[in-house]
């Protein structure tokens, strides 16, 4: 892993960590925007950080110092081959954490985001890969998300949301966008739309309207915005 730890120290040992951890949510959060959008502005950054646009003009100019991004004003924000490699070791821990929590610890799937979150940052490479055998050295999480392997291998799986079928389309649940939404979890969850689960479109409402689904045998009516949440393979 690049060396992260050359950024300035703090005046304790729990800034320092403090910087490890900003650094790495930074990194992981460009590296998400990248699939739908190279350069990342950090407009889009602010956005997703829930940040004022000048923290994150600040923490891009250091980063870019620590050669983990390129940064142009007015550009955008591209991750360095250094960059990514922190940023998909983070993925790594997150995705494995939220399985384990999931699998072995009985947490339910809209719980093991926040609790990742925390434990992503400090969990050792010894403790990592114990993790990862435990669970047969899995490829996705729990929300259908590729876990990269150590290596910093990532499986590229060709997916389009349920709100681009037509009447008639089937389709099988592949992964959720937007995993850190507790409550649309929960929802779908309710609905049984979860990873592997086949779905069929019965109707779509005109104008981004409702969408009327078959799902585990039985017919279930959900809005536009969920349904682009979802994202499915094999239709």
């Amino acid at each position: 892993m690049p060396r992260i730890d050359s950024l300035e120290t703090g005046s304790s040992a729990q800034r320092n960590g403090l910087n490890h951890q900003a650094i790495e949510d930074y990194l992981k959060t460009i590296y998400a925007l990248a699939e739908t959008e190279t350069p990342v502005s950090t407009s889009r950054i602010a956005e997703a950080r829930q940040v004022k646009p000048g923290s994150v003009t600040s923490m891009v100019q250091r980063l870019d110092k620590l050669n983990l991004v390129h940064y142009e004003k007015h550009y955008g924000v591209t991750l360095t081959e250094a960059g990514e490699k922190v940023a998909l070791e983070v993925i790594r821990h997150h995705r494995l954490l939220e399985l384990y929590l999931n699998e072995a610890l009985g947490f339910s799937w809209d719980e093991v985001h926040e609790q990742a979150d925390i434990l992503e940052h400090v969990i050792s490479e010894k403790l990592e890969e114990r993790i990862a055998a435990a669970l047969g050295h899995p490829e996705f999480d729990p929300h259908g998300d590729p876990i990269p392997d150590k290596d910093g291998n990532i499986i590229t799986v060709e997916t389009q949301s349920l709100a681009s079928l037509a009447k008639g389309d089937s389709a099988q649940v592949a992964r959720i966008v937007d995993d850190a939404n507790s409550e649309m979890l929960r929802y779908l969850a309710e609905l049984g739309l979860v990873p592997g689960t086949a779905v069929t479109i019965l109707d779509t409402a005109p104008f981004n309207g409702p969408i009327s689904i078959k799902v585990n045998r039985q017919e279930k009516i959900i809005g536009y915005a969920i349904a682009k949440a979802i994202l499915v393979t094999g239709s």
